[in-house]
């Protein structure tokens, strides 16, 4: 029966009970718009790190000691490198330098510019890095974080650092990492390798962790076990693990909001339940008039799915629309926060724009189909009772 009579008394309905529709369409909208910008900043996050782990090394080794991560010995590197199937192995020194004066802890990154890179996402941060001068002097490249808080306080052109044994080591900034870096790099201070163990208190002979590949992939596991056995204190971290590490990290934030939302959805179903199970007179008759004049329960009901369908869907798409551009062209203010964390520093993070088509015909189908379903009993229960009953 969807005739051109069919879609003009459609339409009109949609016009007649317009006050009852615009209640539930800002509701609707209002719900999917928080869903669903909760989803596009867990999953534009989760795509970012997950880049960035994929270009970090297979493994990497570090030494325990009391349930803690201590400095390990630079001579392991040698015992590594003896394992067949392993390349690529390097020390690495980083670790976190508490800023008394400015009550504020940056990551310090050690790198040595005349080892293989391993790991592209730092080759990326100094990719226009100009060697030859920076290694004329200590030089150290800061994170955007970083140079806002030394811009604030007026540190411009150099900072001093103070070391464990007490000494105080003057070191110039070179330049800023990009902006668009601030989820690897806002906190961030780069440095030549030996200077940033000076600063950090450690050894010569030690590092804080060694990193390694693996290019067979067959071999991973076995190398892996090798690995553990050279020491009793080793702790060895796969690409794997990091990224199920941080995976459900996401999970379990977007998890949390996801219950909230399935509590206030529920809620919204249960009030609309109740609206269209006291369905007033008027709209007794209506349905009572439709059967009178030859229209069948089907396609009554095919009339009043199809009215509810257009607000569900059009609701739905505008609070995806809303979403879309809270979080990838407003900057998701507020929310992106509770994901990134609350920091010592203010990040000012560029979501990279992606929506999961899958997560989106997902939230479709589980906020359509409820929706249709709490209005579709109560008018079959209407439409199936006595047509000179109903106008009485």
């Amino acid at each position: 029966m969807f005739n051109k009579s069919f879609y003009n008394f459609l339409f009109l309905l949609l016009f007649t009970h317009k006050s009852k529709h615009i209640s539930i369409f800002i509701i609707s909208t209002i719900l999917v718009f928080i869903l669903a910008s909760v989803n596009f900043i867990s999953n534009s996050i989760s795509k970012d790190i997950l880049n960035s782990i994929d270009s970090q090394p297979d493994f990497i080794v570090q030494k325990m000691k009391a349930g803690q991560v201590v400095d390990i010995n630079s001579d392991l590197v040698d015992k590594i490198e003896s394992i067949l199937g392993v390349n690529k192995v390097t020390t690495r020194v980083y670790g976190k330098y508490y800023f008394k004066a400015l009550k504020q802890s940056f990551t310090i990154v050690g790198v040595d510019f005349f080892e293989e890179q391993n790991n592209k996402n730092l080759s990326v941060l100094i990719k226009n890095l100009d060697m030859k001068k920076f290694l004329q002097k200590e030089y150290m490249i800061i994170g955007n974080g970083v140079k806002k808080l030394f811009d604030k306080y007026k540190y411009d052109n150099s900072y001093f650092f103070t070391t464990p044994l007490g000494e105080s080591i003057e070191v110039e900034i070179y330049d800023n990492l990009d902006a668009k870096t601030s989820l690897l790099s806002n906190d961030m201070i780069i440095m030549p390798k030996e200077l940033a163990k000076i600063i950090l208190g450690i050894g010569e002979f030690k590092a804080t962790d060694i990193a390694l590949n693996v290019p067979n992939e067959l071999e991973k596991q076995n190398i892996k076990v090798q690995l553990i056995l050279l020491d009793d204190n080793l702790r060895v971290l796969s690409k794997n693990d990091m990224k199920s590490h941080f995976l459900n990290l996401f999970n379990y934030k977007g998890g949390l909001f996801l219950i909230l939302y399935i509590v206030v959805i529920l809620t919204f179903l249960l009030i609309l339940y109740q609206r269209y199970s006291m369905i007033n007179s008027s709209d007794k008759k209506e349905i009572a008039i439709l059967k009178a004049v030859g229209w069948s329960i089907k396609d009554i009901l095919k009339l009043k799915v199809l009215e509810n369908f257009l607000v569900a869907f059009f609701s739905f798409s505008f609070g995806i629309i809303l979403a879309f551009i809270y979080v990838f062209l407003v900057k998701a203010p507020f929310l992106i926060n509770i994901f990134l964390g609350y920091s010592n520093l203010d990040i000012a993070y560029e979501l990279t724009p992606y929506v999961s088509l899958g997560s989106v015909v997902t939230l479709f189908i589980f906020y359509v189909v409820p929706f249709l379903c709490v209005i579709l009993v109560p008018v079959w229960k209407i439409a199936t009772v006595d047509v000179i009953k109903s106008i009485k």
